[in-house]
């Protein structure tokens, strides 16, 4: 024990050559902490999947060492993977109003109960070894918080997600100081936000947005419709304020936006002046030109409210010519096919789309990663949350500013990383990955489903159906074929006859080898109909023989 008094380890078990799914342990002899705990959305090649959330089997595995769980603000990528996690760890949940209330919400929702602690910007609190301070960050949604983590082997600061927005929406500027007061004080591992760390410059404020929306409102003459993610606050309070100055009533559609609004005016974290909001049943009692509607869709998600809109399927608002649509959001990389998709719907229905130059990014560029680097002055540096190449290009605005290139660890999830006051090294590996979240199914869908998924998107199935004599080791009938996303069964017959005396081929051949085994039988007629197959059509189908007895 005495051995581990001078260390601390800090592991990654998602968000490393990733965006989303994030999720780092810090460790200090037999206690643990675990910084956020999010989800990230499927790749194009996870058919069926709903969500991918962190591998927690080493937080499974101590989990009497678990202390807490503490969060740096309430985005899916940080903070989803709790209703699934918290059926199994009981821990308690650290985070600031608006986080919890949005993670409450959440949990509601999948029946999870759990402990959970308020916290805001400026406290500091103890947990066992770890003393945890709250530092206020600007961000694209309110009450996001960077922290400094004291331990007896030194200081770790993770920055969370944070840009440097000298004019926020809510006046509350980023605590420069206390940056500077830690850098001061020495910090021994700084893990920063590495997502724009290839974008120079400085990152625009978010008000900004609020220029755009006020020429977008000036210009239009019917009603605005403007699709935004529902738990950017800011960009929701700058709609809603401009939706005053021109005397505009606002109708919220979806159901993360409903819910995330009424969170935010239960906290107070949205002004609203009374009879702005009203029911999306009353729009059609205004003028078209007193209307606007805040929506759900800015990533052209198929069920959203705004795509059912431009596909005219949504049962209460239709779009109609003169419509002016806000798309207040760039693509999230992967989702860029199906916006273009909705853009072009809402065009063909005759809106007026605005998509381009109406959103800011909530995370530091090149320019501001570097002051908050100069503020605090790290002995060691972990760049984290981002592609690889993110985590390659902080690595190198690191080295530029000084850093020992020894003293940057690019680190891989699961990965151990050991910390001294002298020296940092890679310690070893622990168990880490993707869960695959398939409706209520958690971690049931692996490698081999989302294969044979693959494979029955790109060619198909054949089922074989024989009847067989067991005690004569006879075909008693059949083989019969069944077709499904292979071909079409009436035009191929021949092929169909022909595979059917292939068939019949494989299973005589078995019968004068004196095969018994149905797992050989069904084997040689999977390997010699594979075969024909892919020389007549050039296509694998799954062959699924099943034999029936009499």
């Amino acid at each position: 024990m005495a051995r581990q008094l001078n260390k601390v380890q800090i592991i990654p078990l998602g968000g490393m050559g990733e965006i989303g799914k994030n999720m780092t342990v810090i460790r200090y002899g037999d206690e643990i902490i675990v910084i956020d705990a999010g989800l990230m959305f499927p790749e194009d090649d996870m058919l069926g999947i709903d969500l991918v959330i962190p591998d927690i089997t080493y937080l499974l595995d101590n989990r009497d060492l678990v202390k807490a769980i503490v969060l740096t603000h309430g985005h899916e990528d940080h903070i989803g993977a709790l209703p699934y996690m918290l059926r199994q760890l009981d821990v308690p949940v650290y985070g600031t109003r608006l986080t919890l209330g949005i993670l409450e919400g959440r949990l509601k929702e999948h029946h999870v109960s759990a402990e959970l602690h308020a916290v805001k910007s400026g406290d500091q609190i103890q947990i066992g070894n770890f003393k945890l301070g709250f530092i206020r960050v600007s961000h694209s949604i309110a009450d996001a918080v960077a922290l400094s983590i004291q331990t007896p082997a030194g200081v770790i600061v993770h920055t969370g997600d944070f840009k440097l927005d000298q004019t926020p929406v809510d006046g509350k500027v980023m605590e420069f100081h206390k940056f500077a007061e830690l850098g001061d004080q020495g910090v021994l591992v700084l893990l920063a936000d590495s997502t724009n760390a290839e974008r120079p410059g400085y990152t625009q404020s978010e008000k900004s947005v609020g220029l755009t929306f006020d020429e977008t409102f000036r210009n239009a003459r019917e009603r605005i419709i403007i699709a935004s993610f529902s738990s950017n606050i800011h960009r929701i309070q700058q709609a809603i304020d401009t939706a005053c100055k021109y005397r505009r009533k606002v109708a919220v559609l979806g159901r993360s936006m409903l819910n995330v609004i009424n969170i935010a005016l239960e906290l107070g974290y949205l002004n609203v002046p009374e009879g702005v909001f009203i029911d999306v049943d009353e729009i059609n009692n205004y003028p078209a030109s007193g209307i606007v509607i805040l929506t759900t869709g800015s990533q052209g998600e198929p069920m959203s409210a705004l795509t059912r809109m431009a596909m005219s399927d949504h049962k209460k608002v239709e779009i109609v010519p003169g419509d002016t649509v806000v798309i207040s959001a760039t693509p999230i990389p992967g989702n860029e096919k199906l916006v273009s998709r909705t853009i072009d719907f809402l065009f063909r229905q005759g809106a007026e789309v605005v998509y381009e130059g109406i959103h800011v990014s909530g995370h530091a560029s090149q320019e501001e990663l570097k002051l908050i680097h100069n503020l605090i002055r790290p002995k060691f540096f972990i760049p984290v949350h981002g592609e690889y190449r993110h985590l390659v290009k902080h690595s190198q605005l690191a080295q530029a500013l000084g850093m020992p290139k020894e003293n940057i660890f690019i680190a891989e999830n699961g990965q151990t990383l050991e910390f001294t006051a002298e020296k940092g090294v890679i310690t070893g590996k622990v168990t880490s990955g993707n869960v695959l979240v398939d409706g209520l199914g958690v971690g049931d869908v692996g490698n081999i489903v989302l294969r044979d998924r693959r494979q029955l998107s790109q060619d198909g199935i054949l089922i074989i159906v024989v009847t067989m004599d067991k005690e004569r080791g006879q075909v008693a009938a059949g083989p019969d074929i069944v077709s499904r996303g292979f071909v079409y069964v009436r035009e191929s017959e021949q092929l169909m006859d022909e595979a059917k005396e292939r068939v019949r081929q494989a299973l005589e051949k078995c019968e004068l080898n004196g095969v018994t085994e149905w797992a050989t039988i069904k084997s040689n007629v999977r390997d010699t109909l594979g075969k024909y197959l892919y020389e007549r059509t050039r296509r694998r189908p799954m062959i699924l023989p099943i034999i029936m007895e009499v």
